[in-house]
């Protein structure tokens, strides 16, 4: 595993960059072949990742995104545990990061002591990335992974006290061997009442590998592939609704440059969106250079991305910190 003194070259925008917290997984989630791969789960030094992000930061990255396999699993090889809540403490303290996020929490080990670091932590965004693959208790059995539909609904209120204005994000398989008409109804009452920010639907495809390459009762392609489009509609409809709420308020905005389909317009982003995989903010009055923060009041909503102008007297919001 690599660590702070082996040379960087950001693949990403100057003002964006991902930092690797740890490597590999313990769980044995039937559809992944990632332990296999990438071994069992091993962190980095908390000094190890400070010292990158320190570095990052001197180069003018403004935004850090934490991966891993497993990110609220990191430290507990080292015998810490909520390592993630003090390493976001730590990131904290470092000047010229204005944003960190984390992507990839596993929900067994997403425990209140992280949810209060991301709540309190100024520069941590209020954002949750937990991947729940499913909510139906028999496709979860047969996946190998934690609970199901009413422990989900439960860690969901859990994460949205602790976390008050969280961002949620998830992602799911359909079309898994076994998946029937019954267990799909269920993940679409889930995702009726869960009410996701930001969610993607995958379809299950196999793993040569692993456990579930060898399960029966397979789902045909044009039934997995109509599943992932029912939900996905489901959704739009979630989200806009979502982003209506936000038409008239005024937020903090990562500008990214222009528009792919005007230069006349802006694009940005909302603390809860992440890079490359949410939606966008669309800017059509007011400028700001590229990695420049800025406040803009959102003017409409559409089923993933929003509009905004940016906000006369945000300049000073608008200078890199």
């Amino acid at each position: 595993m690599y660590d702070h003194r082996e040379p960087r070259v950001l693949s990403t925008p100057p003002w964006l960059a991902y930092v690797k917290i740890s490597e590999g997984c313990d769980y044995a989630c039937s559809f992944c072949v990632i332990p296999r791969l990438r071994g069992r789960h091993r962190s980095r030094g908390v000094e190890d990742v400070v010292a990158e992000v320190r570095e990052l930061a001197s180069r003018g990255v403004r935004e850090i995104v934490l991966v891993a396999q497993d990110s609220t699993r990191y430290g507990l090889d080292h015998g810490v545990r909520d390592g993630l809540a003090y390493l976001l403490r730590r990131l904290g303290r470092l000047d010229g990061i204005r944003w960190i996020r984390v992507m990839y929490a596993y929900p067994a080990t997403l425990s209140d002591r992280i949810l209060d670091a991301i709540a309190s932590e100024e520069k941590v965004v209020k954002y949750v990335d937990i991947p729940l693959q499913h909510a139906s208790e028999a496709l979860l059995r047969r996946m190998k992974r934690p609970a199901g539909h009413r422990n989900l609904i439960g860690l969901l209120e859990r994460i949205r006290r602790r976390v008050p204005g969280v961002a949620l994000r998830t992602a799911f398989i359909v079309g898994f061997p076994g998946e029937g008409e019954d267990d799909f109804a269920e993940l679409v009452d889930f995702v009726s009442a869960a009410e996701f920010d930001n969610l993607g639907v995958f379809t299950y495809s196999d793993e040569e590998g692993t456990a579930a390459h060898a399960l029966p009762d397979r789902v045909p392609a044009r039934v997995k592939e109509s599943r992932r489009r029912r939900l996905m509609s489901l959704q739009r409809r979630i989200s806009k609704r979502r982003n209506r709420a936000l038409v008239g308020q005024c937020h903090e905005v990562l500008v990214e440059g222009t528009h792919r389909d005007s230069d006349l317009l802006l694009c940005g982003r909302l603390a809860g969106q992440a890079p490359e995989i949410d939606g966008q903010v669309i800017i059509n009055d007011g400028s700001g250079e590229p990695g420049s923060f800025v406040t803009c009041r959102i003017t409409e909503a559409h089923a993933y991305d929003l509009v905004g102008r940016i906000e006369a007297g945000s300049k000073a919001a608008a200078t890199r910190p």
